[in-house]
């Protein structure tokens, strides 16, 4: 699925419930941004819904601001989210603001851990700076 263009209406309703929620850490398979037709298992937080698609941000591991100016010239904005349950070995974690994925439930291979709403209010602000909304 294409990335998600326009305004997002975020919401904050995580419910360890089976589903995926706005304001849950799941765990999907998500397509590279180059080609579509290979990806890769990751994080990704839950930021809200559009008919029956979840909108979502791609969590890494990888520490991009050692390598910021680069990062900024491929027009890629992370943020700092620390660690959680979400990642088994407690690694700090960034979120990427500037892409926001289009996933089915279907790509959705189990939950991973809601996130506190102090820290999905920090994001939401970060993202709707990023895109100007």
């Amino acid at each position: 699925m294409p990335d998600h263009r326009g305004t997002v209406h975020l919401q904050y309703a995580p419910a360890l419930d089976g589903d995926a929620d706005p304001g849950e850490i799941v765990w999907a398979w998500v397509p590279f941004e180059d080609d579509p037709s290979q990806g890769k298992d990751r994080p990704v937080l839950v930021i809200g819904r559009e008919s029956d698609e979840l909108l979502g941000l791609m969590l890494t591991s990888k520490d991009h601001s050692r390598d910021a100016a680069l990062e900024a010239r491929r027009g890629r904005v992370w943020m700092d989210i620390g660690a959680g349950a979400w990642d088994s070995r407690r690694r700090p974690s960034e979120v990427r603001l500037d892409r926001v994925l289009r996933l089915r439930q279907s790509a959705v291979r189990r939950e991973g851990a809601i996130v506190d709403r102090a820290l999905f209010d920090e994001v939401a602000v970060a993202l709707r700076r990023t895109h100007g909304w």
